[in-house]
């Protein structure tokens, strides 16, 4: 009997080893047919570090492997190397050298026939250095994500255990750890046995599931700790002060597919320590490529991405980009026609990206009026510029929009969405006061620091000097510093109101130095009147409310300030904002302007700047600042360089290879008209003007002093409320509601029954099918309509009965056709 089961497993045995064998080696052989390939042409390699210095028994180095090939190409060659030590000194597990006794000794690194020789110091291994809490524990938690917001880290915790959002409390989280609930949570006599190691690795429920594995750095670094004796970490302990990433940029071109980085951690005694295993890593786009815990990068498509490296509240960002050449791309060589081009083009070159075809005049001058005016050309506009011959027409047609009336009142409409201009915030005769301000500004072409001193350095009454209604709508310190960092600067800073921002460089000290700057701006009512008066006391600090220590103003990369006591504060601020040099102030302002006529941002969103969120094109925007600032800060000076660029220019018609592009502007990318335009074209295209209760006749959607007026098609489309100091309000999907309001709504359907519209009175007038099929498709999409379009418009209006009724179809078919809701 057991003969025969002995002889039963051996021959499952051998059968699982056949049907193993195959696979095995149908797995492998790719992988050692790509390593050919990477290693074709490698004429050397560099290994960094290229000395190595171990100091007592947790320290490690990651080593990283760049091959030198033919042309100048660089490729990790990290997990293709073998490492061999020369002794017993060091072991090497992969690419990461661990000390095993004090003394020298080298780490040969092989790649093909090429060969490098580290040399490898170590000391200090006769005793055991104590596990720092803030930069092994709380790094470690932080890794793994025990103290994030969905986990221990949320304002409430989980199961009755609160720690701090990713370590901004150090002593907090020290007490929590060894000093509540009895200490229940660890076990300084049976390390393995604390609740602080055993819920993670499953060994006890878990409702956050498992987050560590026994053989993880981790899970030492927490035993270590509790077995000896949970310290806390001594007051002169050195401080990290900068973290540093190896490569901090680089382009892989295939067969070269993936990155590893090295992180090493700089403190303030001189010190530094490679902390690649214990750091965390997140990836931009991971579409593009995504980065496992060790920082090893593996690309899966062609493009960019930005790979933010985390260490406690350090951060910095690494670089990468990954190219697949096309032997079949061809660069057209189009027109570079300004700045613009020039980077948009090198940027699509780079990546093998096809530039669409130019648009055409009819797009154009459609594209171009909504853009500047927010309203379609009428059709005698777009007939005299369809039969303009002139080459520069396009250009003569940009600068009389932005010196019209239409263009200062359709952009103060959109800074008024920003300054949140309502009757809830302002009183109606503040709202108007607001707006006619910003209409003088916008029609002036107010040099935009000028602008934003203006409404910063305000003081007085709102119904006298308008722009202080700034600090009406802002209406304490906290919504002062949130809306003006995020306003100006693109900085969404609110996270660290309460704790350090968990995905950007921004403290809470940060946060309560700058809030510093407006803390003494003061509000009072007057009686019976709807004026409110700003003023600035002066008297009153911030005080940090973890920490109880009173902050000093303090300005983003220029540290703390410190203002006369009778200064105002503001003032400070407002010229360092308005410094050449400023990284954020004229990024924004033009990233802004991109948005406004690209439909997205260099950054976007276009008020969300930060390391995580890197822009598509930095020497593009980078260009786009400096030409700002030189020109003096002129908002339309910057709009006529971006819309007489061939960029702008461009058709919205992908092309193969373009056609998954959203970022690099390769192609103009169709959007919904906004709420506001888009009213005033179903108004201007059926000749029927909307009227507003309480407002004159002839007032447009777009020049309203308030979202006030309750208007369900308004809405519907998105118009915001301006409760919040962020673009992102008004809303841009397209949704259903959108569709039945179109399809079946009151406001379109009373305007295709008007007895005045414009069919109808072109059917008095007694002009024909073929005039008004013509005029329609003039006045909705700036064209004439197509042989095929007017050849089907006539036959159904012929098949029709009742003539008027047949008008109407037609007109409520273009109304309903993307080509009239889109901008394109």
């Amino acid at each position: 009997m057991q003969a025969r089961i002995l002889s039963l497993a051996l021959g499952l045995a051998a059968v699982t080893l056949a049907l193993w064998q195959p696979i095995a080696s149908r797995a492998e052989a790719p992988e050692a047919a790509n390593s050919q390939k990477l290693l074709a042409g490698l004429e050397r390699i560099e290994v960094v570090p290229q000395k190595i210095v171990l100091h007592g028994r947790r320290d490690r180095v990651a080593l990283v492997v760049t091959g030198f090939f033919a042309g100048g190409q660089l490729r990790d060659l990290t997990h293709l190397a073998r490492y061999i030590p020369s002794s017993s000194v060091v072991a090497c597990r992969g690419h990461v050298v661990l000390p095993q006794e004090n003394g020298q000794a080298s780490v040969v690194v092989e790649v093909g026939s090429q060969r490098a020789s580290v040399p490898v110091r170590v000391s200090g291994m006769e005793s055991q250095r104590p596990v720092s809490f803030r930069y092994e524990v709380l790094v470690a938690l932080t890794k793994y994500q025990c103290n994030s917001g969905a986990c221990h880290g949320s304002p409430s915790g989980k199961g009755g255990f609160r720690l701090s959002l990713r370590a901004y409390d150090p002593k907090l989280d020290w007490m929590t750890l060894t000093r509540e609930v009895y200490n229940r949570r660890t076990n300084v006599f049976r390390p393995e046995a604390s609740l602080l190691l055993q819920k993670p690795v499953m060994e006890v429920a878990h409702g956050g599931g498992k987050r560590l594995d026994r053989r993880d750095v981790g899970y030492e670094l927490l035993r270590l700790w509790v077995a000896q004796g949970m310290p806390a970490d001594p007051p002169k302990q050195p401080e990290c002060v900068r973290l540093e990433v190896y490569p901090k940029k680089r382009r892989l071109i295939a067969p070269a597919q993936e990155q590893q980085l090295r992180v090493m951690a700089h403190f303030s005694d001189g010190s530094a320590r490679d902390v690649t295993h214990l750091a965390d890593y997140s990836s931009s786009e991971e579409a593009v490529a995504e980065v496992d815990p060790r920082g090893r990068v593996r690309f899966s498509t062609k493009g960019e991405v930005a790979v933010l490296v985390r260490y406690l509240e350090y951060m910095e960002t690494a670089h990468l980009s990954y190219l697949k050449p096309d032997p079949n791309f061809r660069w057209t060589n189009p027109t570079v026609r300004n700045l613009v081009d020039e980077h948009v083009f090198a940027k699509l070159r780079e990546l093998e990206i096809p530039l669409s075809p130019p648009v055409s005049d009819a797009e154009f001058v459609r594209r171009v009026h909504l853009d500047l005016v927010g309203r379609l050309p009428t059709v005698e506009e777009t007939l005299a510029f369809l039969n303009d011959p002139k080459a520069d027409k396009r250009a003569r047609l940009i600068d009389r929009l932005l010196d019209s009336e239409e263009f200062a009142k359709f952009w103060a409409l959109k800074w008024a969405d920003l300054l949140r201009v309502n009757n809830k915030h302002m009183s109606p005769q503040g709202v108007y006061k607001v707006q006619q301000w910003l209409i003088r500004a916008m029609r002036d072409n107010m040099p935009y620091d000028q602008f934003v001193a203006a409404l910063l350095g305000s003081t007085g009454s709102t119904l006298a000097n308008p722009p202080a209604a700034y600090y009406r709508a802002a209406k304490d310190v906290n919504d002062c510093t949130e809306t003006t960092m995020q306003v100006f600067l693109g900085v969404r800073i609110q996270c660290a109101k309460c704790h350090n921002h968990p995905f950007e460089r921004w403290t809470q000290d940060n946060y309560y130095g700058i809030a510093a700057f407006f803390n003494r701006v003061g509000r009072k009512r007057i009686p019976n009147s709807d004026e409110m008066l700003i003023y600035v006391t002066r008297k009153g600090e911030v005080t940090q409310p973890r920490t109880g220590q009173q902050m000093k103003p303090w300005l983003p990369l220029a540290g703390s300030v410190e203002p006369a006591p009778e200064e105002d504060r503001r003032q400070r601020f407002i010229a360092w904002l308005r410094q050449p040099d400023n990284p954020f102030f004229a990024r924004m302002a033009v990233n802004r302007l991109w948005g406004h006529v690209f439909g997205r941002g260099i950054v976007e969103p276009v008020d969300d700047f930060r390391d995580s969120n890197p822009p598509s094109n930095p020497a593009l925007l980078d260009a786009l600042a400096r030409e700002f600032v030189r020109s003096g800060y002129d908002r339309k000076h910057l709009l006529r360089l971006i819309l007489n660029s061939r960029t702008y220019q461009t058709s919205s018609e992908p092309l193969p290879g373009n056609e998954q592009d959203v970022k690099y502007f390769s192609h103009y990318q169709p959007r919904m008209i906004q709420a506001e335009p888009l009213l005033d074209a179903v108004c201007q295209v059926t000749g029927v003007p909307e009227k507003f209760p309480g407002l004159p006749a002839g007032v447009r959607a777009v020049e309203l002093p308030s979202p006030d007026v309750k208007h369900a098609f308004l809405k519907v489309f998105g118009q915001p409320a301006r409760e919040m100091a962020c673009q992102c309000e008004r809303a841009s999907d397209a949704n259903l509601s959108q569709a039945l309001q179109m399809i079946n709504g009151d406001l379109v359907h009373a305007k295709l029954r008007h007895g005045s519209n414009r069919f109808r009175r072109a059917v008095k007038q007694g002009r024909s099918n073929e005039q008004i099929v013509e005029e329609l498709y003039l006045a909705a999409y700036s064209r004439r309509p197509s042989p095929l379009e007017r050849k089907a418009a006539l036959e159904y209006i012929a098949s029709q009965k009742e003539r008027l009724q047949a008008l109407e179809d037609l007109y409520w078919a273009v109304l309903n056709s993307k080509e009239f809701l889109f901008q394109h």
